[in-house]
């Protein structure tokens, strides 16, 4: 038995990583794979690794990842060890960039993108309420927000335009779904 791979992409502030805290919660057959981040840890923020460029440089050198890309001046990656339930049929989620997707393809053939979507409004008020962007450069990372994903990839659309509930059941009915190219 083998587990499935699910890349969750949309803009920042789509509230990915809500949904994917509530989906994980909700099953146990679910492994949200933990990215690695040159950025510092700060309480209440989303679950990751916080490292140094340097430190980054050495795991990439070290080929600890199994993904990595760079995003928003940052550098992301996940570690291979984040994958090693799929061999005992864990399904495996992760939050990702539009720009790792074909090397998640070509890694895991079998991957799935879920795609998150909310109203440009609903991102403006997430982005400010993290705290973390002045507001010009929340309207600049709004207005280069984008949906596209490249072509060939199996997509399942998500809304979360409503109550985080409704987001995470619409994120768990997606995670049965059957996908079609």
């Amino acid at each position: 038995m083998s587990g499935r791979v699910f890349a969750v992409v949309g803009p920042s502030g789509a509230g990915k990583d809500t949904l994917l805290a509530g989906a994980v919660a909700a099953t146990r057959a679910l492994h949200w794979a933990r990215r690695v981040i040159t950025r510092p840890q700060v309480a209440g923020d989303e679950p990751f690794e916080g490292v140094s460029p340097q430190e980054f440089d050495f795991l990439s050198q070290a080929e600890a990842f199994a993904l990595e890309w760079p995003a928003h001046g940052l550098r992301y990656g996940i570690r291979k060890t984040e994958f090693s339930g799929l061999g005992q049929g864990t399904d495996v989620v992760f939050n990702g960039s539009r720009a790792a997707l074909p090397l998640a393809l070509e890694r895991f053939p079998n991957l799935t993108v879920l795609r998150i979507s909310a109203p440009s409004k609903v991102l403006a008020e997430r982005l400010a309420a993290r705290g973390r962007e002045t507001m010009a450069e929340i309207e600049a990372r709004l207005a280069r927000a984008s949906y596209e994903v490249p072509e060939g990839l199996p997509v399942i659309d998500i809304a979360n335009d409503a109550t985080p509930e409704v987001g995470i059941a619409r994120l768990l009915a997606a995670l049965q779904a059957k996908v079609v190219l």
